[in-house]
């Protein structure tokens, strides 16, 4: 929700042009002329456009949720008979690793990373100014050409900075038949946190900008609304789906030693140091060995202090093919609290100790509190997390299966038919709906 006052308004020039809804479809696909004219391709038709947007500056957390929701997406519409096609706008090289969908690419924006003053380059010689600039305008580009029926932006309303704000005003104006969801954890941050963020912001812009707030919980286990996390005029807006956990793909194992073992995991890694060293020097129960994840953004001279320390039995790696087909396989999992991870492991029997980043955000610890008071998982506090803390839970609980249930963990079954439904809508439908009964927040 991070943004500034000023518009970048790149697009304030576009015609209105682009196919629109068709009632009784899904939609029909169009060519665009340069004149604006509309010819049926058939190659196309009946072919849904989604784009699905992340500002990504910290992890692949944002980009990791949206791909699970392409996959999601893609597979259901699909199984309706349905083809999709979809872009996926990351501000990290390194996600294009995960296997998109087939009809589904790319875009990835120059990135992004948090610094003393805000956010700053990741990698450009150029000032901030002028990378938001270069982000908004490839993002008016895809939403331009590529015509999307659904946009979903995670997370923050108008991108880093409101690059995103003058790409979805245009599709107000040019494209009103394609809906807009804000798509959002189920934890944001303590609630006086997240309400600076808010207030940062023009909310009738928001209710303007998005069809509906889709959140990716449970209120049973945490109403971000009930906290005051969101505000209670966007209320209206708000379905939650459930978390995004079952029906993830798995992919196969990176690799295998064929012996019993328990993983650790860091999520991007960049501030997985403490989790992973912590892990590195405790014994191991017998029989078992442990692969540390140390997650591809850890720095070198901090990986080197975790294989540096690590006992025998203990092997590190930056990164592994699919961390959901290491969750599966393990005796146990050991992880930060970050929403991906968690939803990945939820859809397992692996027991696991969750130790949550406390700062700067809180959403972790409020998060592993919360589903450990509901018995989903074991939570440990990392100014009491030990070397002999993690020995004596593995030797509790490393091999025992653990079936999560009274909390809905369907969310990717749910978000199609929520898309479905807003979908089928017609163009000029209303769509501040006031429906209070589908979100428990009041």
């Amino acid at each position: 929700m991070d943004g500034s006052p000023t518009s970048h308004r790149l697009l304030a020039k576009w015609e209105t042009c682009g196919p629109r809804w068709t009632a009784g479809k899904v939609g029909e696909a169009m060519t665009v002329d340069n004149d604006g004219a509309k010819s049926a391709d058939p190659h196309l038709a009946g072919t849904l456009r989604v784009v699905l947007y992340s500002h990504d500056s910290q992890g692949l957390g944002h980009t990791r949720r949206n791909l699970a929701l392409a996959h999601a997406l893609t597979a259901s519409f699909r199984r309706k008979g349905q083809k999709v096609s979809g872009v996926l706008v990351t501000g990290v090289a390194s996600a294009t690793r995960f296997e998109a969908p087939e009809g589904w690419d790319w875009v990835v924006l120059p990135g992004i990373t948090k610094g003393g003053n805000g956010y700053e380059p990741r990698h450009l010689a150029i000032r901030q100014t002028s990378v938001v600039r270069l982000r908004s305008s490839l993002i008016a580009a895809v939403l331009k050409n590529f015509h999307p029926h659904l946009v979903v932006v995670d997370r923050h309303p108008f991108g880093v900075d409101h690059e995103l704000a003058a790409g979805l005003e245009w599709l107000r104006r040019g494209r009103p038949s394609c809906r807009v969801v804000l798509g959002l954890r189920e934890v944001l941050d303590q609630p006086a946190a997240a309400r600076r963020e808010w207030d940062a912001l023009d909310l009738e812009q928001v209710r303007r900008s998005f069809d509906e707030l889709w959140v990716y919980g449970d209120p049973a286990v945490h109403d971000a609304v009930r906290t005051g996390e969101i505000p209670r005029s966007l209320a209206p807006l708000v379905r939650h789906t459930g978390y995004l956990s079952l029906g993830r793909p798995v992919r196969r194992r990176t690799g295998s030693t064929g012996v019993p073992f328990v993983v650790t995991m860091a999520g991007g890694g960049s501030d997985g140091l403490d989790l992973t060293l912590t892990a590195a020097k405790a014994a191991l129960p017998q029989g078992l060995e442990q692969l540390i994840i140390t997650g591809p953004q850890m720095p070198k001279a901090d990986r080197a202090q975790v294989e540096a320390a690590a006992r025998p039995g203990t092997h590190v790696v930056a990164s592994v093919r699919d961390a959901l087909a290491e969750i599966q396989s393990a005796s146990a999992v050991v992880a930060m609290g970050g929403y991906n991870t968690v939803c990945e492991i939820m859809s397992t029997t692996t027991p696991a100790l969750i130790v949550p980043r406390v700062a700067p955000r809180r959403e972790q610890l409020i998060r592993a509190r919360g589903l450990a008071r509901h018995q989903l998982l074991d939570f440990c506090h990392p100014d009491e997390f030990t070397p002999g803390t993690l020995s004596a839970w593995l030797q509790d609980m490393a091999g025992q299966d653990v079936f999560r249930s009274g909390v809905n963990l369907n969310g990717l079954t749910t978000i199609h038919e929520y898309a479905a439904e807003l979908l089928a809508e017609p163009a000029d439908a209303s769509r501040h709906h006031t429906d209070w009964t589908r979100h428990a927040a009041v």
